[in-house]
Order: C-alpha cells, then sequence, then structure tokens
C-alpha cells in the first residue's frame, strides 16, 4: 500500500462524506461510547480491502483496535467475518461507509479477476486491467486485480508510451507514430516502454517493418488472425489482445498463445461484493 496515494485519498472521502461533523453520531450517541462491530460477508467472493480498511479506521481515530480473521485474497462466503474493530463508537460510524463503499466495490473487482484468472489457469496468457476505472480510484482498482490474480497494465498516461489508433492517425501513419514517440522520448530524456495498437494484419506489418516497439496491441482481431498475428511476430515483442473477449470466450482466445488479454471490464462494469458492518454499543 503506498500511503502518499492512499492517505489523500481517504482524507478527501472523509471530507466530502463528513463535512463539517456526523451529525447523527454526534446526536444520538453519547461521547465516548465504546462499540464494537465485524465485518461481516453475506456473498461469496475473493476478500479484498481489509489493508486499506485499517488504514481508513487509523485515519479516522488511532485508537480503534482491529482483530483481522480474513486478509487480502482470501475466499469468502456468506456469514464468514473478515475482521472486528472495537473502539469510540462515534468514529466506527464515521468510518463505516467508506470502509463498506471500497471494500465491496475492491472485493468486486478482485472476484471478477480471479474467476477470469481460473479459466485461464495453466495457460501462458495473462489477464491484464486498463484504465477504464472510476476517476480518484484507478488505484485502489488495480490494487484489487492484483489481489485477484491479474496483472497491471500502466497506470496512467505518464508511465508508458501507448499509441492506439487515433495517435496513429493524428499522426500521419505508423511509422510516423513511432519515429515521433522516439524523437519525444529522447528530447525529453524519458524512458519508456512503447506500445502500439493494430487493427489488422497489414498494420502490423508496418510495425514489423519499423520496429521501435516492446508491445503490439491486436485489437479486435478474430481468433485465426490473432493466431496468425502471433505466429508472425514470434515473440520479438510482448504481445496483447482486446476487444470483443468475453468470459465466454477468452479461453479460446488465450489458445492463441497470446502474452496478456486486456478486460476493461474488470474495473467499469463490476458487481460490488455484498458486504455488512454490524455494530453495537459496548457496555
Amino acid at each position: 500500500m503506498d500511503k502518499e496515494i492512499v492517505d489523500p485519498f481517504i482524507k478527501s472521502a472523509l471530507k466530502e462524506d463528513v463535512g463539517d461533523g456526523d451529525h447523527t453520531s454526534l446526536a444520538t450517541i453519547t461521547a465516548g461510547a465504546i462499540g464494537k462491530a465485524k465485518l461481516l460477508v453475506k456473498d461469496e467472493g475473493i476478500l479484498a480491502g481489509v489493508e486499506l480498511a485499517e488504514e481508513i479506521f487509523h485515519i479516522v481515530d488511532p485508537d480503534l483496535k482491529l482483530n483481522i480473521n480474513l486478509r487480502d485474497g482470501a475466499k469468502v462466503k456468506s456469514g464468514d467475518i473478515a475482521f472486528e474493530v472495537e473502539g469510540d463508537a462515534r468514529s466506527i460510524l464515521t468510518a463505516e461507509r467508506l470502509v463498506l463503499n471500497c471494500m465491496q466495490r475492491m472485493s468486486g473487482i478482485a472476484t471478477k479477476t480471479h474467476h477470469i484468472t481460473e479459466i485461464l489457469k495453466g495457460m501462458h496468457t495473462k489477464v491484464l486491467d486498463t484504465r477504464k476505472t472510476t476517476p480518484g480510484m484507478r488505484y485502489l482498482e488495480k490494487w484489487a486485480v492484483r489481489i485477484g490474480g491479474g496483472v497491471n497494465h500502466r497506470f496512467g498516461l505518464y508511465d508508458m508510451i501507448l499509441i492506439k489508433d487515433n495517435h496513429v492517425d493524428y499522426s500521419g501513419g505508423i511509422k510516423q507514430a513511432i519515429e515521433k514517440a522516439h524523437e519525444y522520448l529522447k528530447e525529453q530524456n524519458k524512458k519508456l516502454a512503447i506500445e502500439i495498437e493494430v487493427r489488422n494484419l497489414d498494420e502490423l506489418q508496418q510495425v514489423l517493418q519499423t520496429g521501435g516497439i516492446d508491445r503490439v496491441l491486436l485489437d479486435n482481431f478474430n481468433l485465426t488472425d490473432l493466431k496468425n498475428a502471433v505466429n508472425i511476430i514470434g515473440g520479438r515483442f510482448i504481445t496483447e489482445a482486446s476487444g470483443g473477449i468475453t468470459i465466454d470466450n477468452i479461453r479460446e482466445y488465450a489458445s492463441s498463445g497470446v502474452d496478456y488479454i486486456s478486460v476493461g471490464a474488470l474495473t467499469h462494469s463490476v458487481k460490488s461484493l455484498d458486504l455488512s458492518l454490524k455494530a453495537e454499543i459496548g457496555k
């Protein structure tokens, strides 16, 4: 966990939610009342966000004490208790919604990712995430992908050159786009991997003739063309496939030998895992 990213996110989210005070808790709960709560799992899947929850509770109130039963990556079922928290009842309730919002979404992502990695079990191909994430939550969502057994692609626009179809069209062609990318990196004294998207076998041939890239994104290739493309590349570059690939056909596409299959649905459309924080006031 990168606290330099996570802690500002937590503080911003708390500011958004709490404002000038959790007035319901302040109005109804006696100051200093001690409470206990348990994180109850009401679904089946892969748990994610426990480490984050610890940090949320700590930032809300450093005196809150957690007893962790299940860690990130654990397979869970309905009725499992992930952890228990004890301390100031107002603090527990102030943290409750942020903990649940993050853990439910992260666990949903981890569960979906795990499901796909199980489908690909024993194969060379790995599942890769994308930048199709919730604004402000990319770090958490990509963290959840890793917990589920997937692989992170670039984090943002700054840590890789990824020349997509629009870049190619605007720059005048594949050769021009690659050459401009190298000129830019040299001028800026930057060392970034270069990936380029191709839409057909003809564009792939142009890439092979030009060279100077690290990875090829084979976008919306049918299975036959994908197998041909992987064979043509012959291990010279890392290969990635995307577009038109679903849970139902992902293993078939992986049979092409492609290194990665990127799945935007890991983060952009996922069902949250059902979790609940059940609290009671201590006596």
